[in-house]
């Protein structure tokens, strides 16, 4: 029997995977990619009897190739917070699946494990932008201020790797860097020993620093664009920039857009955290896209369809009268 691991390869994936090999331990061949690399089951070669776990990549945009893994006889488990549409039902399948608002995938693992490793799906929820779940989580912790930031910082560090077009735009592969976290079952352990986190913080600060330089390329009354330069830096903090624009004005949405290979642009948006219209919904209209209510994005945005964008923000974050 083979054992797969399939994961989306931010902060939440790699904790959620985190947790359960802390309380499952096993060998297994690890399947992941930057965080906009969804289709992830196409490339599982698994067999009657193989068993895949799958965490953070959703189902609607793995359907096909899950249903071909089933009818080849393995078993799959599926944890995932984001629109997954109809979840299949077969014996070989069991969907651990949950599209509230306020909740990651670290934290489905955490309630399947029954909180045994509650500290990393505090990293998750913050690096996932979802800091009110993250500290609701950690209430039962015993965790001081201090401790909290240094989470907080650590979970924002994992999810600023993931974003890129290719790992070539990363520090890091994300599988190289879950094997790195894998060995740590205590985060600060992680944080005071692993050189490779203070220099993710750094680089990101840097990033950051450039993208904060950058004027809005569009503003309405709700929402702003902005548009970043065609650069491995752009690509990288992308991810972190929408975060931290939604965090500054959480009444605003936001979205970031980012040149690609492609002739296009790889998408971000940010809906407003007091509610208004999914970001996700806003990104399925158009091909390759989805995420959650909170936030969404498009993995190719053709250039001559960047009108008709701007009017589905327009249409969903006007303001009503």
């Amino acid at each position: 029997m083979k054992r797969f691991d399939v994961f989306n390869g931010d902060a939440d994936g790699i904790c959620a995977l985190h947790q359960l090999r802390l309380a499952e331990p096993a060998e297994a061949e690890l399947v992941t990619g930057v965080k906009r690399d969804i289709a992830l089951l196409e490339r599982v070669t698994a067999a009657a009897g193989d068993r895949v776990t799958v965490l953070d990549v959703s189902l609607e945009r793995n359907r096909g190739a899950l249903l071909r893994l089933l009818a080849r006889g393995a078993k799959v488990r599926y944890f995932d917070h984001h629109a997954a549409g109809e979840v299949p039902s077969h014996p070989g399948f069991e969907a651990f699946i949950d599209e509230a608002g306020g909740v990651c995938t670290s934290m489905l693992v955490d309630r399947y494990l029954g909180g045994k490793h509650r500290v990393w799906a505090v990293v998750a929820a913050f690096g996932d932008q979802l800091p009110e779940s993250a500290l609701r989580l950690a209430g039962s912790l015993p965790l001081d201020a201090a401790q909290l930031q240094a989470l907080r910082s650590l979970g924002e560090n994992l999810n600023y790797n993931a974003y890129g077009e290719t790992e070539a735009d990363l520090m890091i592969p994300p599988a190289e860097l879950y094997r790195v976290v894998s060995r740590f079952a205590d985060p600060f352990r992680l944080i005071e020993e692993e050189k490779l986190i203070g220099r993710l913080g750094c680089q990101r600060g840097a990033d950051m620093e450039r993208a904060l330089g950058i004027a809005p390329h569009r503003s309405a009354r709700d929402f702003d664009v902005f548009m970043l330069p065609d650069e491995a830096w752009s690509r990288r903090v992308s991810g972190s920039f929408a975060n931290h624009l939604v965090r500054s004005e959480p009444a605003r949405a936001h979205a970031v857009l980012t040149p690609n290979s492609r002739g296009g642009y790889a998408v971000s948006v940010r809906s407003p955290g007091a509610g208004g219209v999914s970001a996700a919904d806003i990104c399925r209209r158009f091909a390759g896209g989805g995420g959650r209510r909170e936030a969404g994005g498009i993995d190719h945005l053709e250039a001559s369809r960047l009108d008709e964008f701007f009017g589905q923000l327009e249409r969903s974050y006007a303001p009503r009268t």
